[in-house]
């Protein structure tokens, strides 16, 4: 299907305020959809089904689950006829929410001192006026700007519309072989991959590296550490470290190990999860969340035409589960985005810089705002 009936099917399924989701993987030029048919809130209850899911930051509500059996997928090929388009975002002085945040933080350093826990992720949202688009032109803008992102549409009638475009992988499954990454630390790109990190940056990259290896040490039948490096993301630069190896336990356990990492939480998990609950000032509902597809099966055979019955016998089936973490994202509420950004807090971070980061990180979805 062209990309323009696409988003005409798109703009019906919305319309009908049925359910759909449309998302493109990082270095991929296909979009996959997949609608609907009902209006029905599916949620997911232990992770054997097939679907694409919208998992919420606080593990212990509901995941959302468009059933791959209840939906028409839909593919479309996207190549943009336009060339990337740099949008300088000015940022205006928000001093009241400016001084609410770096209090956090300085709360955040204290109760780290103090030996409640070792990290922690704090965040908070802005708001901005999108009267100027659609949600679709919104959707291409944000495809066009960040081709090596997971990016997305999502919309639920009964839950809400949000728009993303998330660097960090949570957990890919092929059969039982998986891939996962330490994504932490931040910096401005300013056109040059050659930086140097400071220590504050690399002991943040550090603790959720040991934290991801920890816990999936004990439930995998083996685990491989590959080398830090340093990736881009719109315009930010981060510290990344891949991780992969062979399952041997169930799905929702290896997730409910992972998920909230150290890079949208902290460590130890659920102390730095309470935190983050009890003082941030606002319900972060699916940022820093996850979403993805689960168990989608693809079936090869050795030769596409069908009568060469022979060698249809020696078809493969493989599942494969790919799920990201969802941060640079926005929640889309009638002519208003809420844009989502934090960053992670240690014993040697300075509020001042803290909140400056959450300010690079804002530009990444407001520069596709103002396209």
């Amino acid at each position: 299907m062209e990309f323009q009936s696409l988003i005409a099917r798109l703009s019906q399924q919305y319309n009908n305020q049925l359910p759909f989701v449309v998302y493109r993987s990082p270095n991929q030029s296909r979009l996959n959809a997949y609608l609907q048919l009902n209006d029905i809130l599916f949620s997911v209850e232990n992770f054997s089904e097939r679907g694409f899911v919208f998992a919420p930051f606080n593990s212990e509500a509901k995941t959302v689950l468009i059933p791959q059996a209840a939906s028409k997928h839909i593919v479309s090929d996207y190549k943009s006829t336009n060339t990337k388009v740099e949008v300088e975002v000015s940022v205006e002085e928000q001093e009241d929410e400016k001084q609410q945040h770096i209090q956090l933080i300085k709360q955040g350093v204290e109760a780290i001192v103090s030996g409640e826990f070792e990290k922690v992720v704090l965040s908070r949202k802005e708001t901005v006026n999108i009267k100027s688009k659609t949600i679709f032109q919104l959707f291409e803008d944000v495809l066009k700007n960040y081709p090596t992102a997971f990016v997305y549409l999502w919309y639920h009638p009964k839950v809400g519309l949000w728009i993303g475009a998330t660097p960090e992988t949570l957990l890919s499954v092929e059969n039982n072989r998986f891939s996962t990454m330490a994504l932490a630390g931040t910096q401005e790109y300013k056109g040059n991959m050659d930086v140097v990190w400071g220590q504050k940056e690399q002991q943040e990259q550090q603790i959720v590296t040991d934290f991801i290896v920890d816990g999936l040490s004990k439930t995998v039948k083996s685990i491989s550490i590959g080398e830090v490096n340093t990736v881009k993301a719109g315009n930010l630069l981060h510290l990344k470290t891949k991780i992969t190896g062979l399952l041997k336990d169930d799905l929702q356990h290896v997730i409910e190990i992972l998920h909230p990492t150290p890079a949208v939480c902290g460590l130890p998990k659920e102390e730095a999860k309470t935190f983050v609950l009890k003082h941030e000032n606002y319900q972060r509902t699916f940022y820093s969340g996850f979403l993805g597809t689960l168990n989608l099966q693809d079936s090869k055979t050795r030769n596409r035409n069908r009568r060469n019955v022979e060698n249809n016998a020696y078809a493969t089936v493989k599942t494969t589960t790919n799920l990201y973490v969802n941060l640079r994202c926005m929640e889309i509420v009638d002519d208003t985005a809420t844009v989502f950004v934090g960053g992670g807090i240690t014993k040697d971070s300075n509020p001042e810089a803290e909140w400056l980061e959450t300010v690079a990180k804002a530009k990444v979805m407001k520069r596709a705002i103002l396209l």
